[in-house]
Formats: C-alpha cells, sequence, structure tokens
C-alpha cells in the first residue's frame, strides 16, 4: 500500500492514514518504514482504524518525546470534518464526562466523576446541511477514546456509518482528521497541514 507522505524529515513524518489501517503497530509505522526506510517509526497519537486523515510520526525517541509533550499540554491541534445525521446546531461546545470500558471497546457520557472517567471537550461549526445531514468541523480540546463519535451521538446526532453510536449504516464512517498544527519537535517552527476527504460517499454528498 503506498501512503500519501505530505512532509518529512530526519525526525517526523506527516501522512495521511487510508481508512482500515490501524494506527499502531502491524499497521502504519510498518507501512512507513517500508516506505521511506526509517529505521524507527513512533506513533505518538492515534486514530480509529475507521477513520482516515491526517498524522504525524516520529522518527526518533526525542521527537517521540517532543510530540508526546505537545499532546500532553494541549498544543497540538486537530480538526476533524463528520457527517451526522440530523439538524446539528450551528456550532458551539460539548463538554462531557466519558468513561472508555475497554473490554467493550466503547465510550460512554456519564453524570459524576469515578475512577477511568475524563473530562471531554471539543469545539465545532455547522458548514452545511442537506438530506438531513449535517457537515460539520470539530476541533478537539482533548483526545478522548471515540470522543467525537460519542459525543455527537449522545446528542442524537450519530455519525453516518457509525453502528457502534448508533449511526446508519454507510459505506464508511464519516469522519477525517483534515488539519494538524503542532511545532517542530526538533526546530520549533510551527507547521501545519490539511488534507481533504476522499471525493466518495458519503463526502461526495458535501461537495461544492
Amino acid at each position: 500500500m503506498e501512503l500519501t507522505i505530505l512532509f518529512q524529515d530526519r525526525d517526523i513524518v506527516l501522512c495521511v492514514k487510508p481508512v482500515g489501517v490501524v494506527s499502531e503497530e502491524g499497521g502504519m509505522p510498518e507501512l512507513l518504514r517500508e516506505q521511506t526506510g526509517a529505521k524507527e517509526i513512533f506513533c505518538v497519537h492515534r486514530l480509529d482504524k475507521a477513520v482516515g486523515g491526517l498524522m504525524v510520526y516520529a522518527k526518533t525517541k526525542a521527537a517521540a518525546a517532543s510530540l508526546s509533550r505537545q499532546i500532553a499540554e494541549g498544543a497540538m491541534e486537530k480538526e476533524y470534518l463528520a457527517i451526522c445525521r440530523g439538524d446539528a446546531p450551528d456550532g458551539g461546545e460539548m463538554r462531557d464526562l466519558l468513561y472508555h470500558d475497554a473490554a467493550k471497546n466503547k465510550s460512554f457520557v456519564v453524570k459524576r466523576e469515578r475512577r477511568g472517567v475524563r473530562e471531554a471537550i471539543l469545539h465545532y461549526e455547522t458548514l452545511s446541511r442537506q438530506n438531513g445531514c449535517s457537515l460539520v468541523r470539530v476541533k478537539l480540546v482533548t483526545g478522548r477514546s471515540h470522543q467525537i463519535r460519542v459525543q455527537f451521538a449522545s446528542r442524537g446526532l450519530p455519525l453516518l456509518g457509525d453502528r457502534r453510536y448508533g449511526g446508519e449504516s454507510a459505506p464508511r464512517l464519516a469522519l477525517w482528521c483534515r488539519a494538524l498544527r503542532f511545532a517542530h519537535p526538533k526546530t520549533g517552527a510551527p507547521l501545519s497541514f490539511e488534507a481533504a476527504p476522499p471525493e466518495e460517499a458519503p463526502w461526495d454528498a458535501f461537495r461544492e
């Protein structure tokens, strides 16, 4: 499988993860080592297997530590596109307490803090509405398991193709990492990358 690589140097590689490939070892790192010839590829963040879009990987332990620190401090900006069923409000903030059940690999919105519960925050803007669906742009403040999927579903706005959280059947899960913004782990230079979702269902319905 030939990956789309948007940027690489001695420290990092920025690429587009295809839908259906896992982010961790056995998936993207292996493919990147084969394609770039890098001896080591470190995964510092992840996308669900069913989600495609931009990811950055480190080529050194030092770069991995720097990127991980940016993520922990909220300094790496991640922007997503999603299509949900229903007429989403114009925009705003979603703030919930989420519990992730590792055995079921499913997250739940809960009312009280307890062990394993973490706060989840995102901001979103509705870009377009048609045929009972809404195209939304999402900026994550926190990065929790299945965060976008469960927060929208809990408000009666399940993502298309997300059967796990009540969404109707679709050719693929309508969630895509559209943009990444962060500081280069070695030089500190600001980096910004964007990648549009594929021109196929369900995304094609919102093409101009």
